[in-house]
């Protein structure tokens, strides 16, 4: 059954339903058959409706975790108003209980991994809550007769290190520090049937925080990302958060944080490569929307003859992507007043082999017959003598690298480069901090040295 319909089952049952009026069937298998359980046994009805533009909602990113769609997901959402410690901690419960998967829960804090615990032992108190099912419970640890074990886990790395669960669930990871998600990152593990999942979840209060790292990660490895705000919580909409506790709250906080814990926002952006604004513009989903998956070949447009277009492409070095991306140079409207650059064709390629990573460049070279550029720092001769189209190796250190960067940052900012909406390219630009100017500082994303490198090239005065 689709998320609409699972949303309607929910609707249609009475917020506390009798003991024995239903009886389930383990292991369940559907959205619906899942709704109808959350109703009967806790009463709740986890809001389903979509209000925001491009945003998710707190019962589809809850499915998507029990029935371990992805191994790894994001959460994002307001604080106070979006119910993630109350979603995580039902999540908990239910991963526990139906699908008896040992299930950790870390809190960015000492004090958040306590709330979880709170909101968990409340859930049980509900009239209709499963409370035969549980055998005991132990300091931080829930035991369920079905031999699972839900543990709430101090934000610290000794606490992360230990048996495998199932599942890892995060709460407020904005607050804690990357060394200790890194490390319980390697904590789940699948159990035969029983697969693996892993939820970060927090609201983003920090410009350089774990929370923009975390989004930065999930924007590289492919992980989904479910955001919500107010919006989808609100009761006018169908879910529990009244219009005088968010009139109320209005009131008692800044425009600034209203702005970012509870509208998303993105936090403030003094820190920031690229002013935000500029990178909303930049990215248009009129030209379309795509993943930026590795391996998804972008092209916009076809190639025109009597066009100009430039390439640039960053290699992947160890983890890294090979970034390939094609401008559209030079262009005009039909009165001669010239338009912005577009980006018009896009490739993510994985480490692989030289050979195969400089095949996929030249295709882009040669289709649009453009003028090219690539990153030549630290690799020597070696791309120079594979390569087999015209095309200038860079060396990107010093002056001439943080010139680079500034000149297409420079652009950008001033509206004379478009692209569609490609989400690996456009986190990687919208997160990107100063640091990106000192060499040796801060990595450099991808994406941004390919497109600083076309933007070169574009601007530079070769003629070949």
């Amino acid at each position: 059954m689709n998320a609409s319909a699972a949303a309607m089952a929910v609707q249609a049952i009475p917020a506390v339903i009798p003991p024995g009026t239903h009886k389930f069937e383990l292991p369940i298998r559907s959205e619906a058959q899942l709704a109808l359980y959350v109703a009967a046994a806790f009463g709740i009805r986890i809001p389903d409706r979509q209000v925001c533009p491009h945003h998710s909602t707190p019962w589809r990113a809850l499915c998507d975790a029990f029935f371990s769609r992805s191994p790894v997901m994001l959460w994002e959402a307001s604080r106070g108003f979006g119910g993630k410690s109350q979603t995580l901690s039902l999540l908990g419960l239910l991963l526990g209980i139906l699908r008896g998967a040992d299930t950790n829960i870390l809190g960015g804090s000492g004090e958040q991994s306590e709330r979880v615990l709170e909101h968990m032992g409340t859930l049980m108190t509900r009239r209709n809550a499963p409370r035969h099912v549980i055998q005991g419970e132990v300091a931080r640890e829930m035991r369920i007769i079905n031999g699972a074990r839900v543990r709430t886990l101090m934000a610290s790395s000794r606490s992360v290190r230990g048996p495998h669960p199932v599942a890892l669930l995060i709460d407020e990871a904005d607050e804690a520090e990357m060394p200790i998600i890194n490390a319980a990152l390697g904590q789940p593990m699948s159990n035969g049937e029983n697969r693996s999942v892993t939820v970060l979840s927090s609201t983003h209060h920090y410009p350089d925080g774990s929370m923009t790292e975390l989004k930065r990660m999930a924007a590289e490895r492919g992980w989904p990302v479910h955001t919500w705000c107010l919006e989808e919580t609100r009761e006018a909409n169908g879910g529990w958060l009244l219009e005088s506790d968010i009139e109320a709250a209005r009131s008692r906080m800044s425009a600034a944080m209203w702005e970012n814990e509870i509208l998303l926002q993105e936090p403030s952006p003094e820190s920031r490569a690229i002013m935000p604004a500029s990178v909303a513009a930049m990215f248009d989903r009129t030209l379309g929307a795509f993943e930026g998956q590795p391996r998804q070949y972008i092209e916009i447009e076809t190639p025109i003859s009597s066009a100009e277009y430039v390439t640039g492409c960053d290699w992947a070095k160890e983890k890294d992507w090979t970034i390939i991306v094609t401008l559209r140079v030079n262009r005009e409207d039909e009165k001669g007043k010239p338009l912005p650059a577009k980006l018009v064709a896009f490739e993510r390629v994985g480490r692989e082999p030289y050979p195969a990573m400089i095949g996929r460049f030249e295709h882009q070279v040669t289709r649009f017959s453009s003028r090219a550029a690539y990153d030549r720092t630290g690799l020597g001769n070696v791309v120079r003598d594979l390569i087999n189209v015209e095309a200038r190796g860079v060396i990107m250190a010093g002056r001439d690298r943080a010139d680079m960067i500034s000149n297409y940052i420079g652009a950008i900012e001033r509206g004379e480069i478009v692209a569609p909406f490609i989400a690996h390219m456009e986190a990687e630009h919208r997160l990107a901090s100063r640091g990106i100017f000192q060499a040796g500082d801060e990595h450099l994303p991808d994406t941004i040295a390919a497109g600083a490198l076309a933007w070169k090239r574009a601007r530079s005065g070769w003629s070949n």
